[in-house]
């Protein structure tokens, strides 16, 4: 796994504190290639990594509304 030290996490403004939601740092991606995800109620819990090309085109999916219900 990639240093997560200089990882910096964020979370949707659509979220509030009442939500269930996942935080995704991307600034090490330039360094790393990689892209984390975590569950913004438990940080210290498992993170999840993707490729940089991956998160892209999952981005790129979600906002041509391929997962809308």
């Amino acid at each position: 796994m990639a240093d997560l030290i200089g990882a910096i996490w964020r979370k949707s403004t659509r979220s509030n504190s009442n939500s269930n939601c996942v935080e995704v740092a991307g600034n090490l991606a330039r360094e790393t290639g990689l892209v984390l995800v975590r569950d913004s109620k438990n940080p210290s819990g498992a993170i999840l990594s993707f490729s940089h090309a991956d998160w892209e085109a999952f981005v790129g999916s979600v906002k041509d509304g391929r997962f809308d219900l």
